[in-house]
């Protein structure tokens, strides 16, 4: 039989895909297998930190492990980026793309419930008052997952074409007011360069997803975060005579309720969700004396840029007309805290049958976009990205009974840890294996 050229180029490219793809099933293979084996290692870091919880850019103790364990792998480590945020290099054994691994760090000013033998016992004073300190959001196993799956690559590094970047990152919840940091920074002191990063990927637990389950979502998977403050100025007077006050407290009751309709009166919900939420009031120093100033503190969250643009302009609109008509001022302020979290559609199309691979087909699931929001934002406005969420909730469980992300009663199951640092790691290698896109 005569084989034509075109026949055997065939043959030639078929078994070259052929030995990539079971090289490629070789190394997931033994990377499942390495995962599994760093099981009570991430566990114990986990508790520890846990144990030990530091707010935003006061992550020292938590960096200061991290340091340690991956200089222990004779990584290129870099310290005090963003101020306590910690970069380290894993080179591999071929030359090849550079691909991206963050976690953050910081823990949360709440007071933990949760009856657990490695619970925060933790104290420090926030926003002048006195309060607890929580890994309330799961930080703690994203610092812990990482640190596996910076294990798991660093022995399977000679057949990993290319380098891997571990970002671990401070302050993802935000800093103190006027204090810089978080991904943004990191971004600005160059945490994405030297070598330039191709593409990045980051997990976020989550306590309402039962154990063993991925989620993700193709575009825009979080919210974007604005932060609004609204100054009500009036005229100070006895509680007794309001006749002679301009009264902020009213007014400022009065904004916070046609606040309430640019949501729901005023946006296109069907086209995508938006929050608007007024978190704290401050106002006044005594029961019987009208204060001269209210001030209103709150956050937006929208899915899209021109629906963003529209609620900011609702918002001075509907403050300061309100406070017009009762003969008050208001002064609005509004920061943008972080863009919306967009999942590269060609890197999300590329990597979904690595997630497939990783936890079963049966258990990725396609999720509808969270109004919550990530900093990990920063890292894709520069550089493609995918933002996965791994299971974290006891298995049988109704989500709707276990106690949301930012709260005392905050629990994950431990058991969901190994998925993580399998996914982190087999996202890296795949990306390098299937070279630059």
């Amino acid at each position: 039989m005569r084989i034509t050229h075109y026949a055997l180029l065939a043959l030639v490219v078929g078994g070259s895909i052929t030995r990539a793809t079971a090289q490629n099933k070789t190394l997931n293979d033994r990377i499942a297998k390495l995962s599994a084996q760093q099981e009570t290692q991430v566990v114990a870091w986990r508790r520890d930190i846990h144990e030990h919880p530091e707010l935003g850019n006061q992550e020292t103790r938590t960096a200061a492990l991290v340091a340690e364990q991956l200089k222990k792998l004779g990584l290129e480590v870099q310290t005090g980026v963003a101020r306590t945020g910690v970069v380290a290099l894993l080179r591999g054994g071929k030359p090849g793309p550079v691909v991206a691994l963050r976690a953050d760090m910081d823990a949360l000013p709440v007071t933990e419930s949760v009856n657990i033998p490695f619970a925060s016992k933790a104290r420090t004073t926030y926003n002048g008052q006195e309060v607890g300190v929580m890994h309330a959001c799961g930080h703690d196993t994203h610092v812990a997952m990482l640190l596996g799956a910076a294990e798991v690559l660093s022995q399977v590094k000679k057949d990993l074409p290319g380098t891997v970047k571990f970002i671990f990152q401070p302050a993802e919840e935000g800093s103190l007011p006027g204090v810089e940091g978080g991904a943004k920074l990191m971004v600005k002191e160059g945490a994405l360069e030297n070598p330039k990063v191709d593409a990045i990927f980051g997990v976020h637990i989550n306590a309402q997803t039962e154990v063993g389950t991925l989620k993700y979502r193709p575009g825009g998977e979080m919210a974007s975060s604005d932060v609004f403050s609204i100054k009500v100025k009036g005229k100070s007077a006895h509680g007794a005579y309001p006749w002679l006050a301009v009264d902020p407290v009213v007014t400022a009751a009065q904004i916070i309720m046609g606040l309430q309709t640019i949501v729901s009166r005023q946006t296109e919900l069907t086209q995508d969700a938006a929050v608007l939420t007024v978190g704290m009031v401050h106002g006044g120093v005594r029961n019987n004396i009208i204060p001269e100033q209210v001030e209103l503190t709150g956050t937006i969250r929208t899915l899209d840029k021109d629906m963003q643009q529209k609620i900011w302009a609702a918002i001075r609109r509907t403050a300061t007309n309100i406070a017009e008509s009762a003969g008050a001022t208001a002064e609005v302020e509004i920061t943008n805290y972080a863009p919306v979290t967009f999942n590269d559609l060609r890197l999300t199309e590329q990597m979904a049958p690595s997630l497939r691979r990783t936890a079963g087909p049966d258990k990725v699931v396609v999720q509808k976009a969270v109004t919550g929001a990530e900093d990990f934002a920063f890292f894709q406005e520069k550089v493609p990205g995918l933002f996965v969420f791994v299971g974290g909730m006891p298995k049988g469980k109704n989500p709707a009974e276990t106690a949301p992300h930012h709260t005392a009663g905050f629990f994950i199951d431990e058991s969901g840890l190994t998925l993580g640092v399998k996914t982190l790691a087999t996202l890296a290698a795949d990306y390098l294996t299937a070279g630059k896109k």
